[in-house]
């Protein structure tokens, strides 16, 4: 496998960063004026006009200048050439029920996965006006100036993020055990509605860990390269290292990682950790 130079890597990233930016003007330019939400199959699982038109306009960008890469969008699914290195892990918004009752927590997510490893992300707020950039050994920024992730060591002074699966109302494996047990041992659990902005808040300081599970690559690709390049620890909840597919999720400042883990892993029934 040959590695990607730091010259080819801030190509993807401004790509990227194109992509991601085009997308956010869409959202902008349906927000509030939605005329229809529909549901995708599962309860509260919404889709709309903007994710699919904000979605179209990624692809016309990545076809443009990486017509052969492979893509994995999540309203059209895959395309291009699937047996490429290259992987594209879209999430054109992210935060669709916050958008759809115009609750400005939402995002565009486009990350780059080379030989499975995501090595590219940008993630764009066009309701914060946030541009969150990130690829590997370059670094991550917030506005083009760099973030790191907090300083917090102790666990009761940390405050956490995570979410809940669209099918919470049907599994036990819903999270809502771990939520409570985490909320009394810190100083809080948010729950945004958006993991791409959660992962964001990590990098940048604002939280100190975040977890969560039943969620897609397209959610997390690019916040991943984010948490990791602003100094963080991405990994499985048991700290071994992730794997997308798996749709589970641990991501903190690194000073609090295996206290997080540990407190998981006493909450969790052995047989959600697989």
């Amino acid at each position: 496998m040959s590695k990607p130079t730091p010259d080819q890597l801030q190509i993807f990233l401004d790509i990227a960063t194109e992509a991601a930016m085009a997308a956010g003007a869409i959202l902008q330019t349906y927000w509030g004026k939605l005329d229809a939400v529909e549901e995708k199959g599962r309860p509260g699982d919404l889709v709309t006009v903007a994710d699919k038109e904000a979605e179209a306009v990624i692809l016309k960008v990545l076809r443009r200048h990486v017509p052969h890469h492979a893509i994995l969008a999540e309203e059209s699914g895959q395309g291009g050439d699937q047996e490429s290195k290259y992987l594209w892990a879209i999430d054109p918004l992210d935060g669709t029920t916050n958008y759809a009752h115009q609750y400005p927590i939402a995002s565009t997510s486009v990350g780059l996965l080379i030989d499975e490893i995501p090595q590219v992300g940008v993630i764009y707020n066009p309701f914060r006006n946030e541009l969150f950039r990130a690829a590997k050994g370059l670094g991550a920024t917030c506005n083009r100036r760099p973030i790191h992730v907090s300083n917090t060591s102790t666990f009761n002074q940390s405050l956490l993020v995570t979410g809940f699966a669209y099918d919470r109302r049907e599994t036990p494996d819903n999270n809502y055990a771990e939520f409570c047990h985490l909320t009394h041992l810190t100083q809080g659990v948010r729950r945004s509605g958006s993991a791409s902005l959660d992962l964001a808040d990590v990098a940048c300081g604002r939280l100190d860990g975040y977890w969560e599970r039943g969620i897609s690559p397209w959610d997390i690709t690019a916040g991943v390269v984010l948490v990791q390049e602003a100094g963080g620890t991405v990994t499985a909840y048991d700290g071994s290292p992730l794997v997308l597919k798996s749709g589970r999720i641990l991501a903190t400042n690194g000073q609090i990682h295996d206290q997080l883990s540990q407190e998981l892993l006493q909450t969790l029934p052995l047989s959600s950790w697989n």
